[in-house]
């Protein structure tokens, strides 16, 4: 019987039931490339083995070479990888390494001359884990909710819309990573740069606010990615709120009254939004109110083209 105790696993510590010190903060950055499932099965070992060598290649090139010399559990996801940094250099990672990213990939996929062309999506968190020196280290919510940011929605969009020869990177920070780096004035890139996002991941119950930042854009940034609304007291992006007020706009504005005044007859101008009116007045010689505006079709009486007031 004891030797049958001893073989069991360290019963898991339960939660709630005692106060613990957190395990250390970490950077997490995770990347993953896009339609790795639907490549040739020939091609999926090259992508695996490809993937974390272009990681490295660009925080080399960034000046942040350490971080891969010194990275936490770090692991290949098969289509991407994932490594844990320390969260001070945060600012670093968002940029200038995504930047450098982007220029290592449009490199890559010039020179393999469309053999293989590697699309990569990044997400970066930040947030407490624990750091076993074995392949269990690094498992917890923040890691967890990496990953789902790297499968959301609106990141998948930007890559599907943008065009494959420009756009090669497109990032999604966690709330906590764009606070503490971006709008706390710590990164090298304006806060203009990233669009409010609502991450949500088909068939799994994941919703958080984030943000999309794409080094280098070739399609619009928020068509398609609905906003979670502002939390009380706290104010959206300078972009959100344009997007908003543009789709309000659109939504309460009315739509223009046409009126139009022809000489005994009827004027067909096409499709009108909102109401028409015709006034049919008996008068000597022509008399068009306003401008007639487009080509007009079953008119009734002389066509005119322009304004007949033109000159008088």
């Amino acid at each position: 019987m004891s030797d049958l105790s001893s073989a069991l696993p360290q019963r898991i510590t339960a939660p709630y039931t005692r106060s613990r010190p957190l395990p250390p903060y970490r950077g997490i950055l995770a990347v993953d490339a896009k339609d790795f499932t639907g490549r040739p099965a020939i091609e999926h070992e090259a992508v695996s083995r490809v993937v974390p060598e272009l990681l490295k290649t660009a925080l080399i090139r960034a000046g942040l070479g350490d971080l891969w010399e010194e990275r936490a559990f770090p692991a290949t996801t098969g289509d991407g990888y994932v490594l844990g940094f320390d969260p001070a250099r945060m600012p670093f990672v968002i940029h200038p390494l995504l930047l450098t990213l982007q220029e290592v990939l449009t490199d890559f996929n010039v020179l393999s001359h469309g053999a293989v062309p590697i699309r990569l999506r990044v997400s970066l968190n930040v947030g407490p884990l624990p750091e076993a020196e074995d392949e269990f280290g690094g498992n917890g919510t923040a890691r967890n909710d990496t990953h789902r940011l790297l499968d959301s929605r609106p990141v998948k969009a930007v890559l599907t819309s943008h065009n494959e020869n420009i756009t090669q990177v497109a990032a999604i920070l966690s709330e906590r990573c764009y606070e503490d780096a971006v709008a706390g004035g710590y990164t090298g890139r304006h806060p203009d740069h990233f669009v409010e996002v609502a991450a949500t991941v088909e068939g799994k119950p994941f919703s958080q606010r984030a943000w999309l930042y794409v080094p280098q854009p070739s399609g619009p940034l928020y068509e398609g990615t609905p906003v979670l609304a502002p939390e009380p007291g706290r104010k959206a992006s300078p972009v959100t709120e344009k997007a908003a007020a543009e789709t309000a706009g659109r939504a309460a504005a009315p739509a223009p009254r046409m009126h139009n005044s022809a000489p005994q007859g009827n004027i067909n101008t096409g499709t009108v939004h909102g109401g028409q009116s015709v006034d049919n007045h008996h008068v000597a010689g022509d008399h068009v109110e306003g401008h007639k505006i487009g080509r007009i079709r079953n008119f009734q009486g002389d066509q005119i083209r322009g304004d007949k007031h033109e000159g008088r």
